[in-house]
């Protein structure tokens, strides 16, 4: 009687486990994802657009049947842009199994990448993080995955020299910059580059909150006499540069802004696009409603009798918001298929990152190549200007100085 009590209860345990499961996302056939946003912080103007997008491409894959046969689970936490927050959001984030981190932020980046490369979890930095991540043999679970600030600041130089007639040499460029390491990061490529192109560079710190910056824009237009001006601001920054520039009469065309200053919502910010006329700015996703994902995430509101969200009207950072979504599904993709039917880890997810090649999104992203030397992708951005109120393309995907950039990541990863 004894000993059949004991099987009793025995094959009682192993129900409950049983119907417990390996774990929620494995029972579920899910993958997670920890999405890293700011909502409510510093830089808001981004995340309350840019967090939607992700949402709704990933909302777009889980209605055709996930990938693979797993669904997408996004758990996102708003860290507020606060490093502290970001920190406990991704231990959070481990403890629900995620096999991927969206970072939101360039202190982040730098107090999460050794974190995340003793955990074999890979994150991503589109548009910010350390730029010598690109260097994927030195920093195995960092990718940029777009344009780093080395190569916008290069980009940015490029733009300005055919701006000013095809040559720098004796010109002044002022660098505008949020004062934090997001602003400094580009500044070891625009000194390098002011010697080889003979141009004067002088810079111009805004400290946070980055809400005033009369004395820089007077400095910049009547008493330095910038010939061009390249901006790295964010969150309010932008729209108050941008103000704060056209009141001191210097021509809103001689300005070009890294991606983080170059949204709606800046321009909206500024007092609208008569204000911000002449404007440019860079961007590492397309910008405008025409593209066919768009109108696949139009169509899925559509069958859920739904208006398609505000969000979508502000492209820059909701298109943003796709784009890093897509991304990181293709690399959970190529995780999948290399693993099929099994549970994959971070390190499947980050070999899957390295095998992602000819990635377009239907003209959302340039030509995304990202391999095992290269988690960057190419450095590509498009520059964008404020004409007749409206964003409208100025060139096409381009690149620059790529001597320059490799030496710095090659110097930087001798250093690590």
């Amino acid at each position: 009687m004894r000993k059949s009590v004991a099987v009793m209860i025995g094959l009682l345990v192993l129900a409950v486990a049983t119907l417990a499961g390996p774990g929620p996302a494995a029972a579920q056939k899910e993958v997670v994802i920890g999405l890293q946003c700011d909502r409510t912080g510093a830089t808001q103007t981004v995340g309350v657009k840019l967090c939607p997008g992700y949402h709704d491409y990933v909302r777009l894959v889980n209605s055709k049947g996930g990938i693979e046969g797993y669904k997408i689970k996004a758990i996102e936490i708003d860290h507020e842009y606060k490093v502290p927050q970001g920190m406990e959001a991704y231990e959070r984030h481990k403890k629900e199994g995620a096999v991927l981190i969206s970072i939101y932020g360039t202190p982040h980046t730098q107090a999460l990448t050794q974190k995340l490369t003793e955990d074999r979890i890979p994150g991503t930095s589109p548009g910010f993080g350390t730029s010598a991540a690109a260097d994927g043999t030195k920093y195995p679970y960092i990718f940029p995955i777009a344009a780093t600030y080395w190569s916008q600041g290069a980009v940015g130089v490029k733009f300005a020299k055919a701006q000013l007639g095809g040559s720098l040499k004796g010109k002044k460029i002022a660098y505008l910059f949020y004062d934090n390491p997001a602003g400094r990061e580009p500044l070891p490529i625009l000194e390098d580059l002011a010697a080889q192109e003979g141009f004067q560079l002088k810079v111009f710190a805004v400290p946070p909150p980055g809400i005033e910056m009369g004395a820089q824009a007077l400095d910049i237009a009547q008493r330095y006499r910038a010939d061009f001006v390249i901006a790295h601001l964010f969150g309010r920054s932008p729209s108050v540069s941008i103000k704060e520039l056209k009141r001191v009469g210097f021509p809103l065309r001689k300005v070009v802004s890294m991606v983080w200053g170059a949204s709606e919502a800046d321009v909206e910010a500024a007092g609208g696009g008569a204000v911000a006329e002449g404007y440019y700015g860079m961007q590492f996703a397309g910008v405008g409603s025409d593209y066919p994902v768009l109108n696949e995430i139009r169509a899925m509101y559509k069958k859920e009798g739904k208006e398609p969200p505000a969000e979508m009207a502000s492209t820059v950072f909701y298109n943003r918001g796709v784009l890093i979504a897509a991304v990181h599904i293709e690399a959970i993709r190529n995780a999948l298929k290399a693993k099929p039917g099994g549970t994959i880890t971070g390190a499947d997810v980050k070999a899957g990152f390295e095998k992602i090649k000819g990635f377009t999104l239907g003209g959302l992203v340039p030509p995304l190549e990202i391999t095992a030397l290269d988690h960057e992708g190419g450095g590509w951005v498009q520059i964008f200007q404020i004409r007749g109120g409206k964003w409208m393309k100025a060139t096409e995907w381009d690149k620059a100085y790529p001597e320059v950039l490799a030496k710095h990541i090659k110097e930087a990863g001798a250093k690590k």
